[in-house]
């Protein structure tokens, strides 16, 4: 079985976009993280759908190993993921989201339809009013991990994989202040979006989710054709907290809407 390998690709104005990729002879899946996070958020699931699927997770602009963007803006976002999939000679794949992830791609199949085969959105909205203006708070430098986690508080266990070591200190592998700006450029109604493709999607609805409530939940699957929506008891991270019920979600609407190459 392979295993995720880092990459990168060059972007016009010398941006690095960093991606996971567990390569091999498996059908394309893109995963597409969420605020905070990093492409290796989806390591177990990537070995959960192996060797029959070859999960493609970018590090988003301004996370984890990719460079910081001049702007954060809803098209910028989309055409790096079609920039990654050109890189990758990728003509079309599944393409799955969660949070900001979900947005970008369900914005992707919108604008792209020819680039989304199938399309998983994990636990957003067609609405988003969201705020992280917290995480300006958090210290950009620390001297050792232990006092960085002490600094961020409750937020620590949800920000273990974007905590490294820098020259000057220990510190998140992401500025606040991007997170900030990224926020507002998705906060918006997106019922267009959403409604504009027509392939087979999946909707993961965490019941303890404080981000979306099982009535929008409810709601986007009524009003979108070929659209089956998943409870999963678990919060706003699913594929995170709930590893297990996750892939057997994803797997089963797989095999429903993929049945076979």
């Amino acid at each position: 079985m392979h295993r995720p390998i880092p990459r990168s690709l060059t972007l016009p104005g010398s941006r690095r976009l960093a991606f996971h990729d567990r390569a091999g002879a498996g059908r394309p899946v893109l995963a597409l993280h969420g605020h905070f996070a990093s492409g290796r958020t989806f390591a177990t699931l990537a070995g959960a759908l192996a060797p029959e699927w070859r999960l493609i997770a970018p590090d988003q602009r301004g996370h984890g190993d990719s460079g910081r963007a001049a702007d954060y803006s809803r098209d910028g976002y989309v055409s790096d993921a079609v920039a990654l999939l050109d890189h990758l000679g990728i003509g079309s794949a599944v393409v799955l989201g969660h949070s900001l992830g979900g947005v970008n791609a369900y914005q992707l199949a919108a604008a792209h339809p020819e680039r989304v085969s199938a399309l998983v959105v994990e636990d957003i909205g067609a609405v988003v009013d969201g705020d992280l203006s917290f995480a300006l708070t958090w210290p950009r430098r620390a001297p050792d991990r232990a006092a960085l986690e002490a600094a961020l508080g409750g937020s620590a266990p949800y920000l273990k994989e974007a905590i490294r070591s820098f020259p000057d200190g220990w510190g998140l592998d992401f500025d606040p202040s991007d997170m900030v700006a990224s926020q507002l450029s998705l906060n918006g109604d997106h019922w267009g979006d959403w409604l504009a493709s027509d392939c087979p999607a999946l909707l993961v609805h965490g019941t303890r989710s404080g981000v979306l409530s099982a009535g929008h939940a409810a709601q986007m699957t009524a009003e979108r054709p070929r659209t089956t929506l998943v409870d999963v008891p678990a919060g706003h991270s699913v594929h995170a907290t709930a590893p297990a019920a996750f892939a057997t979600a994803l797997t089963s609407f797989l095999t429903t809407a993929h049945p076979g190459r």
